[in-house]
């Protein structure tokens, strides 16, 4: 029974399974179709492109073979001009071997005739050359027997001929060598003076200083006579104990309402003077207040000699000065020389050496400290012993100045060598400072006597006629005798005196030495 039910399921099973197998095998015959079309389709799409590849080949091989022989017939135009280059080339080296050939040819030629002429010019040398030595052999016998003649008749040996030639040829040369050398000293002379004189007008023009001359005496004021015997006192106890006091003169004449104070010392005048004018304005006056107002006087003195050495710096744009130098800069406000005030000197100095500096492009500081301070010893001469220039440079060297100031300070009377051209601008502008019109004066006894020794000393050299003093001691004018001066010796002979007063002399400013030589010629008419 179960059996029989199972058959019918396995029926339409069978059924079921049949159909599909139909419907799978309906379906890979329709795939079988479709790819037998897609390869059909394939097939002719490669037979394409493979006949488009070889249509492409062929043209490619074409082009390639047309490329091919362009660049063979390129390369073959090239080698036909590289091998027409090349034959040029070879024909010209070929022709430039000719011509060098034929050049060595010609040369060959020229050599082979210089040789023969050469060869006919050393036979004519050689005979020459005899010739010339069998003169010279004449020549030499001549010259001994001419120079035997000549001896005999001058009663001179060659040597002796030879030394006089020498000599004169000696002194033809000094005199040449003495007239270039003066000349060119002229020249220099003329050249150096003219910028001198430009840049020393122009500082000069530039400072216009104060050149009165100072004197040793101070006078004061009274209010009336009366007031001479109040400072004479009883039995003159007042104007000894001012005298004491201040160490100065006091001079009561017959001079109305004026009391005259002599002082060598320029700082104990002006103290005595202030103390002086102080008591006659206080009215009392006596031992006490003499004392008194001397000390009050000195001190303010002190006080004002810092102030004035300070304003001297600030005038004259120095700094770093030591205050010690400061205060004996103020100090030669009432110090003199020749009777000119070496406080305003050196300022004058230190003016003018810092414009010719500016002037020549030099340190200008340098040469205005250098000026101002060039005679600071002489403030210290009543008290120490030595010149004024030792005492300047002690002190200067002690404050700390430099060496290149301690040599102008040293330098400015020619006692060493200047060391710097703001040296020599020092000592110049010292010699303009004491050289102005009434700047200085000095004794008539002094005064003669060097005129005396100028004439003395242009006298004492050979050759001098005579000599002359003028302009007051500032020109000498030396007349020589012109048959044993000349010239040349003449403007040797300038030089000469000019160092010798230098060196013998002492003066202020310069000197000019003039050497004057005339000739005359004189005949007589009968």
């Amino acid at each position: 029974m179960p059996e029989l039910l199972l058959l019918p399921l396995l029926a339409g099973a069978v059924s079921g399974l049949t159909v599909a197998l139909l419907f799978i095998l309906l379906y890979l015959r329709n795939q079988r179709r479709a790819a037998s079309g897609i390869l059909g389709e394939a097939r002719a799409e490669a037979k394409r492109l493979r006949a488009d590849g070889q249509r492409e080949a062929e043209a490619a091989r074409a082009e390639q073979l047309v490329a091919g022989r362009m660049e063979t017939f390129k390369l073959r135009e090239e080698l036909d001009q590289e091998v027409k280059r090349r034959r040029e080339e070879w024909e010209r080296a070929e022709r430039r071997a000719d011509e060098r050939s034929r050049a060595h040819e010609r040369k060959l030629e020229e050599a082979t005739t210089r040789d023969r002429s050469l060869g006919r010019r050393d036979e004519a040398l050689t005979q020459r050359e005899g010739a010339l030595r069998e003169r010279e052999g004449e020549a030499d016998r001549l010259a001994q027997e001419q120079s035997v003649r000549l001896e005999r008749i001058a009663g001179l040996t060659a040597e002796d001929a030879r030394r006089e030639i020498l000599q004169r040829v000696e002194d033809e040369a000094r005199g040449q060598a003495a007239a270039l050398v003066r000349d060119i000293k002229e020249q220099a002379r003329r050249g150096g003076d003219r910028e001198a004189r430009r840049i020393i007008a122009m500082c000069i023009q530039r400072l216009a200083a104060e050149t009165t001359a100072e004197s040793t005496v101070a006078a004061v004021a009274l209010p009336n006579d009366e007031m001479k015997g109040r400072i004479i006192g009883r039995e003159g106890r007042n104007i000894r104990a001012f005298e004491t006091a201040t160490g100065v003169d006091v001079i009561i004449d017959d001079t109305p309402d004026t009391v005259i104070v002599s002082c060598f010392d320029p700082i104990r005048r002006e103290v005595a003077r202030r103390a002086l004018e102080a008591l006659i304005l206080d009215g009392r006056i006596h031992p006490g207040r003499i004392e008194e107002l001397v000390v009050k006087a000195r001190t303010e003195l002190e006080t004002q000699l810092v102030e004035l050495g300070e304003q001297a710096a600030f005038d004259t744009g120095i700094h770093g000065i030591h205050p010690e130098l400061i205060k004996l800069i103020g100090r030669m406000r009432y110090r003199t020389s020749y009777g000119q005030n070496i406080y305003d000197h050196s300022k004058e100095v230190a003016w003018l050496a810092g414009m010719m500096a500016g002037e020549l492009h030099l340190d200008v500081m340098l040469a205005k400290r250098g000026g101002l301070l060039h005679d600071v010893g002489k403030v210290l001469t009543h008290d120490n012993e030595g010149t004024h220039v030792e005492l300047g440079v002690e002190v200067s060297r002690r404050y700390g100045e430099s060496a290149a100031v301690i040599n102008c300070i040293q330098a400015h009377h020619d006692d060493v060598p200047h060391e710097s051209a703001e040296s020599v601008l020092v000592q110049a502008a010292d010699a303009i400072s004491g050289a102005r019109p009434g700047a200085r004066r000095e004794a008539f006894e002094s005064y003669v006597k060097r005129l005396t020794r100028l004439e003395e000393i242009a006298n004492g050299f050979p050759g001098v006629e005579k000599s002359n003093v003028i302009q007051a001691g500032r020109e000498v004018r030396v007349v020589v005798t012109p048959e044993r001066i000349d010239d040349n010796a003449a403007a040797a002979l300038s030089e000469a005196i000019a160092r010798k007063i230098e060196n013998e002399l002492q003066y202020p400013g310069q000197i000019k030495v003039v050497v004057i030589r005339e000739t005359r010629a004189t005949d007589f008419a009968r």
